[in-house]
C-alpha cells in the first residue's frame, strides 16, 4: 500500500533540518485516526504539485506528528489538461461528482449554473456549497494519493463557460444530439481539453448554440444516458485513458 497523504500549507523547513511538525487537523487525523507510529511512511504535499516522502519519527499528544522528510519534489502539470464544466446537480450529487472526478484525475472543475439547473447557488448558500465542493476535492485528492489537487472555480455563467470553451484545444458538450461518439474524437496531445456536463434537465438549445459558436461540438458518451453526477467521471476516465495519461 502507498503511504497516506497529508496536506501542508507550505514547506518551510530549514534545508539543514528536514524534520517537519504536522499538527492541527492534519496532525490529528494522522495521530488519532490513522494511528501512525514511528517508522511508518507518509507523503506531505501542498496540493499544488510540491511534495515529499517522509518517515514518522515520533508522535506528541493526539495531534502532532514529527516527520523526517526526504527530497522535496515538484510534480509537473499533466498534459493535456482536462477541465470538466459540471452543471449543478440536486442535493449532494455535486460532491459525489467532484469526489469521483478527482479520483480519476480531472485537473479542474468548473461549477456551472445552467438554465435548467434545479439547484441554484445564491448568497450564503452558494458560498457554502462551493466550500463543500472544494473540501471534497481536497479530501478526494488525499484519498487517491494525488499531490496536485483539482482547482474548483467559482460558479460560472453560460457566457463564462463559452469563453473557456473558445480557448480550448478540444471542446466538447456531452449531449444526446451528438452525431459523434467521444470514444473516437480526435484529441490533442497537449493544451486544454474542456468537457461540459449538463444538468438533469439537459443543456438547453440556446446554450448548445452558444457553445457551438465557441467551437464546442456535442458528443455522445454511449448508448445509455448517465446521471449528471456520473457522466463527467465516466467521460473523464475515457479521455484520460485515450490521451495516455493513465498509461
Amino acid at each position: 500500500m502507498t503511504a497516506p497523504v497529508f496536506v501542508v500549507d507550505r514547506f518551510d523547513t530549514d534545508p539543514g533540518d528536514r524534520r517537519y511538525v504536522l499538527d492541527g487537523p492534519e496532525g490529528r487525523h494522522a495521530v488519532s485516526v490513522k494511528r501512525l507510529r514511528s517508522g511508518e511512511g507518509v507523503v506531505l504535499t501542498d496540493g499544488a504539485g510540491r511534495w515529499a516522502e517522509g518517515e514518522v519519527e515520533a508522535t506528541e499528544g493526539k495531534d502532532r506528528l514529527i516527520v523526517r522528510l526526504g527530497r522535496l519534489v515538484e510534480e509537473p502539470e499533466e498534459s493535456p489538461r482536462l477541465t470538466v464544466v459540471q452543471a449543478l446537480p440536486k442535493g449532494d450529487r455535486g460532491e459525489v461528482a467532484v469526489e469521483t472526478m478527482t479520483e480519476v484525475g480531472v485537473d479542474a472543475i468548473v461549477p456551472w449554473a445552467a438554465s435548467r439547473c434545479i439547484t441554484q447557488w445564491k448568497g450564503e448558500r452558494g458560498l457554502k456549497a462551493l466550500g463543500k465542493w472544494r473540501a471534497t476535492a481536497r479530501e478526494a485528492g488525499k484519498q487517491s494519493r494525488r499531490v496536485r489537487f483539482p482547482g474548483v472555480a467559482d460558479a460560472a455563467t453560460s457566457k463564462q463557460v463559452a469563453s473557456l470553451l473558445a480557448e480550448a484545444e478540444f471542446a466538447a458538450v456531452l449531449h444526446e444530439s451528438g452525431t459523434e461518439v467521444l470514444a473516437t474524437a480526435e484529441l490533442p496531445a497537449s493544451g486544454d481539453i474542456v468537457l461540459v456536463v449538463g444538468p438533469e434537465g439537459g443543456v438547453s438549445p440556446e446554450e448548445l448554440a452558444l457553445f457551438a459558436r465557441a467551437g464546442a461540438k456535442p458528443y455522445r458518451l454511449g448508448r445509455s444516458v448517465l446521471r449528471t453526477s456520473t457522466a463527467g467521471t465516466a467521460a473523464a476516465a475515457l479521455l484520460l485513458g485515450r490521451t495516455g495519461r493513465w498509461s
